[in-house]
């Protein structure tokens, strides 16, 4: 069937020819054959209009959600659809033949299409006319027979495709118009018939194109990819390469939700019944209060959604990408079709693109097929007629990870034209669960308004006891309850974790899981990457070492490593066996810059400034096959087509070749390079003196002696070799390519320890923290590293051949013991991880490759590197290093136990202001006072003590012994530590403070109500206050602090002072609130009482300092 997309309206158009033909047939199908009542077209016709602008991707969706013949992708679509159990098991069971496959397709499609491209009004007599002469189904037409139960099933399936296409479009209007809710109940019931999963629109296949048609059809140069003029144009006819996500909580979501929380609906209740009973004053100052509560909880809320879009933002991986001939990095948004993008392993795929270069690439799928197992990639053309995803052998999907191998990828579909957009588009929704502290907020703050209701009630009936008046009595518990149920708990949480992951982000800690935040402030080990993390990543090569000679770089008398045949062959042989890009003038070392993995750039920079750029070796010895460096092997083999003739290769490098004996026999060459206990025993000779020599026991100890030098200084060192030979071709095997080796030398490299490591170290050991080192570099080289920045004060390490011969138990005193541990590999990660948890450590680890996932995932918090780590990486941890940096690590757990603390503070100031409140209008009745605040007034302390002046408290500095004390367990109790009590007592201290002032004022003059009770509205309000300034710091003192240390909580606490002020002296206010002006003397005499609570808790701070440090 001929189809085309038009790009300016989006509306499906198909074949006009073909069309007219078969009209008629069409509808005789709808009557006869499906079951349409002419009702039903009317119905149709009715809502055409109104469908228009989302047929497409309705016959879109119900294609995509039924009738599958990939049965990975189905099984994806409906399992992540949110259908589980027996209504999954029997949409999967539905299936067609192909032959009712694309008969139900092509009407199903045409007709839908036709509703909004045909003139429907002008024909829709004749169309009923050739209907009712045709009466039986076109010959030959198969048949579709469901059983009811799957029916059923597929009918709720359908419905929610079509429902939640067009809210993904946004059509509000649509989606509440009762015209479609009426279709629905007729339409659905039959297009179920001739529902098929199948494209709506053909798309390129790209899998049939070889490598210059795909190009060409794309106009992009393999060799110079886009332009940036070119790829600008793109971008703005494609737009940005991201998933459209339906937010979980948009503006007006966050506005409706400040009005829907239960005591929030009681108070506009209340406000209802004031009107009815004629207190207008009363109503308006009540709804006045609901919607200030409501601004404040929604700048809460915003200021959250927002600080959280923004992290996701940040979260977004970086792509290599050659456009103007130059290999640069650049953000996986800005892609666009036809830009060639690099990927290896760990890779995330980033947009959907055909294979051009591959070096055994392999892909894992699972999220789109459901096959774990990782899939071979190749650049060979796929003949078959519409292959599964998983059979597309030399396409690569946004979403997948490249697992093994490298490979290059011409860009072909992007964001929602992707495979995973597609899918996307019906199934995309974000909903963000609750930390484990919000969730424990959630379950205090039922906890206590449970608490608090029977309190409220309580002094409901002791009130009507005394004879007050129901109505006010009722307006009172109602103003008690919402202002003793601690309903921004949980909001509040969520403010100060988001605002404490955009400092932690300020700080080169990018937090991609909220409860992160949580967990870091109760970390307890540290394992930590020794390169670029303990080190400063700034990797050069500091020598060549053959076995006779050593050459140093960098030094004043330096000798030149051309001279010698086998030092020559090494610097080649790092930058032919190696991934890494160079750009810039060769003889200018300023203008060099490399893109890669900081080893394999050092060797490409070491080669180059020696007249060797990486670009002309490339050249005159192009690889033709690899076999990729793995984190189990820890080595890497290239293969390279020898020249017919040495005019390519530079002097030194050409008589180096020359001097290889029996080399003019072979046609390729192999270099190697990697660990030298990986290497090493791979090799049976060595290349001295310009010759190959046996490599006897002897000379594998001077190796070895050479290498414990080395890296004794700290230094990493590699061992490279080569082999040639006719038995080394292209299509070699692996195990040939690596075995007998020629041995050239050893590759120092050094990497200075970062200048802030040390002192991070010592602040983590102040913390009670113990800092641990994992690395895959030599045990020599990592104990100087470790004795250097103060990791191993003992000298002890242990190896992954080590780990590997321990039993549990030795491994769990050897994991408690030792802090370096080299030569690991990623499953000794996971296994130290396990056996640190099963002590009751919390751990924090960190990691860069793909294999480290698993280890990152167990972590209680995973830190991978933003610099050297993988996409696979990244995705597995909860936090990302931007600058790799040990320090980041220390300063993030420091931002944590600030958080922590914070939300504490809040926690604490909350409750007891509340518990002040509550111990004012409980003990009143009992020494016979009358009601001591009015309902208005209880809202007004609550509003204005525990918003501003709390919120403000979230970004409350760190405290100075923050990182001197231990952590603290993460499940410990919100009221540990001395809370419960503080809650008790300084809130009886506030209720005794404010009532006992109310009571001086009404024994002496009684009569005068409004005054004595302003007396203690004004002294609870200011008492809270004090309060909120003296439990910034349990420890330190005001003075101590600094008052302008917090400024905003300054601000709050000043803006408080002056409404209060306002409803006191301002006579509009009193006639609302019921007070009444003060004395000046009166006045004084308030502001002083009020300060005791302050004054109470900064002497205990003197008298008692440690009880307060360890409280």
């Amino acid at each position: 069937m001929s189809q085309t997309i038009s790009s300016e309206s989006g509306i499906q158009s198909i074949d006009e020819q073909r069309l007219e033909t078969d009209l008629q047939y069409r509808f005789q199908y709808l009557v006869e054959f499906i079951g349409f009542s002419e009702e039903d077209i009317a119905a149709i016709h009715a809502s055409a209009e109104l469908l228009a602008p989302v047929v497409p991707a309705l016959v879109d969706a119900v294609y995509e959600k039924l009738f599958s013949r990939d049965a990975t992708k189905r099984h994806f679509l409906i399992r992540n659809s949110g259908y589980q159990g027996a209504l999954a098991n029997d949409l999967e069971a539905l299936s067609l033949e192909d032959a009712q496959v694309e008969f139900r397709k092509e009407h199903l499609s045409r007709y839908l299409v036709s509703l909004v491209t045909r003139d429907f009004d002008a024909k829709f007599v004749t169309y009923l006319d050739a209907v009712g002469a045709i009466h039986t189904p076109k010959a030959g037409s198969p048949q579709l027979e469901v059983p009811l139960i799957q029916m059923n099933a597929l009918m709720g399936f359908v419905s929610d495709a079509i429902i939640g296409t067009i809210q993904s479009l946004g059509l509000d209007a649509i989606t509440e118009a009762k015209t479609i809710r009426a279709f629905n109940k007729r339409w659905l019931f039959r297009i179920y018939s001739v529902a098929v999963l199948e494209e709506c629109s053909p798309l390129t296949h790209w899998y049939k194109l070889d490598v210059p048609e795909v190009l060409k059809q794309l106009n992009c140069d393999l060799d110079r990819g886009l332009s940036t003029e070119d790829a600008a144009l793109r971008r703005k006819e494609h737009g940005p390469n991201q998933l459209e996500e339906r937010s979980a909580r948009g503006v007006w979501s966050i506005v409706v939700e400040q009005f829907t929380g239960t005591l929030v609906v009681m108070l506009i209740i209340a406000a209802v019944v004031s009107l009815f009973l004629g207190e207008y004053i009363d109503a308006g100052a009540i709804l006045t209060i609901v919607v200030l509560n409501a601004i404040l909880g929604f700048v809460q809320d915003y200021r959250a959604e927002k600080a959280m879009a923004a992290l996701q933002r940040m979260a977004v991986p970086t792509v290599r990408v050659r456009r103007d001939g130059t290999i640069g990095e650049l953000s996986a948004r800005e892609l666009v079709p036809g830009d060639l993008v690099y990927v290896e392993a760990g890779t995330s795929i980033p947009a959907d693109g055909r294979i051009v270069d591959s070096a055994n690439l392999k892909a894992e799928e699972a999220a789109l097929t459901g096959e774990s197992e990782p899939v071979e990639k190749q650049t060979d053309t796929l003949e078959a007629d519409d292959p599964a995803l998983g059979d597309q052998h030399n396409i690569l999907f946004m979403g997948t990870v490249a697992t093994y191998g490298r490979g290059e990828m011409i860009v072909t579909a992007i964001g929602m034209e992707t495979a995973l957009g597609q899918i996307a588009t019906m199934l995309q929704t974000v909903k963000r669960e609750p930390t484990p502290l919000q969730r424990r907020l959630a379950k205090l703050g039922r906890q206590l308004a449970v608490a608090a209701l029977i309190i409220v009630a309580i002094v409901f009936v002791m009130g009507l006891l005394r004879d007050e008046s129901p109505k006010l009595m009722f307006m009172t518990a109602l103003s008690m309850a919402v202002a003793a149920v601690p309903e921004g708990l949980p909001a509040v949480a969520t403010v100060a974790l988001a605002l404490g992951a955009r400092r932690m982000l300020k700080r080169q800690a990018l937090i991609r899981k909220l409860p992160a935040v949580e967990t870091l402030g109760s970390v307890t080990v540290i394992c930590s990457d020794k390169t670029g993390t303990l080190t400063e990543n700034r990797m050069h090569v500091a020598l060549l070492r053959t076995l006779d000679q050593r050459f140093e770089f960098g030094a004043e008398q330096e000798s030149d490593p051309r001279d010698d045949a086998a030092a020559t062959l090494m610097l080649a042989c790092g930058a032919l066996c190696n991934d890494a890009s160079l750009e810039g003038e060769d003889d200018d070392e300023e203008s060099l810059h490399a893109t890669g993995d900081p080893t394999e750039t050092a060797l490409v920079v070491a080669a180059a400034k020696h007249g060797m750029p990486k670009a002309d070796l490339d050249r005159a010895l192009p690889r033709v096959a690899e076999v990729p460096f793995d984190s189990d092997r820890k080595r890497m083999t290239t293969v390279h087509e020898l020249p017919q003739e040495q005019s390519g290769l530079s002097g030194s490098l050409a008589q180096a070749f020359n001097d290889i004996p029996d080399l003019a026999g072979s046609s390729h060459i192999t270099f190697t390079k990697g660990a030298v206990d990986s290497l090493l025993p791979l090799c049976t000779q060595v290349y001295r003196d310009g010759q190959l020599q046996s490599l006897d026991d002897d000379t594998r100890r001077r190796v070895d002696e050479l290498h414990d030098e080395l890296a004794g200084e700290g230094m990493r060192v590699l061992a490279q070799g080569f082999r040639h030979g006719k038995d080394v071709t292209a299509d070699s095997e692996a195990e040939t390519l690596e075995s007998n080796l020629v041995l050239l030398g050893l590759v120092a490299l050094i990497d200075p320890p970062r200048s802030e490591a040390s002192v991070a170290v010592e602040r983590c050991r102040a913390a009670g923290i113990r800092p641990v080192m994992i690395t895959g570099d030599h045990p020599l080289t990592a104990l100087n590293i470790a004795g250097q920045v103060g990791i191993a004060s003992d000298g002890g390490s242990l190896t992954g051949r080590e780990l590997s011969e321990m039993d549990e138990t030795q491994f769990a005193d050897a994991v408690q013991q030792v802090s370096v541990f080299a030569r690991v590999a990623p499953e000794h990660k996971l296994r130290i991880v396990e056996a640190l948890q099963s002590q009751g450590e919390v751990v924090s680890m960190t990691g860069d490759g793909v294999n480290d996932a698993p280890a990152l995932k167990k972590a209680s918090i995973g830190v991978a590197m933003g610099i050297t780590g993988t996409d696979v990486a990244k995705e597995a941890g909860e936090m990302v290093l931007l600058d790799d940096n040990f320090a980041t690590i220390v300063n993030a757990v420091e931002e944590g136990r600030t958080i922590y603390d914070n939300i504490r503070k809040f926690i604490k100031y909350t409750m007891t202001s509340n518990s002040g409140e509550i111990w004012v209008m409980l003990l009143a009745p009992f020494i016979g006072m009358p009601l001591p605040l009015l309902p208005l007034q209880i809202l007004w302390v609550n509003l204005v003590t525990d918003g501003l002046p709390g919120l403000a408290l979230a970004v409350e500095p760190t405290e100075r012994n923050a990182m001197r004390r231990p952590p603290y367990p993460p499940d410990e109790s919100m009221f540990s530590r001395g809370m419960a009590s503080h809650i008790l007592w300084v809130g009886l201290l506030m209720g005794v403070v404010s009532l006992g002032t109310g009571y001086w004022y009404w024994a002496a003059n009684s009569e005068n109500t409004p005054y004595w009770r302003t007396m203690v509205f004004t002294v609870l309000t200011f008492s809270q206050m004090g309060h909120v300034l003296a439990i910034r710091s349990d420890r330190d003192t005001v003075l101590r602090l600094g008052i302008l240390s917090n400024k905003p909580l300054v601000a709050s606490v000043l803006l408080t002072f002056i409404l209060q002020l306002i409803v006191i002296y301002l006579p509009l206010a009193q006639d609302v609130m019921r007070t009444t002006a003060l004395s000046l003397v009166d006045f004084l005499i308030a502001l002083a009482l009020s300060s005791l609570v302050f004054y109470v808790l900064e002497i205990s701070k003197l008298v008692w300092p440690k009880r307060e440090l360890t409280a």
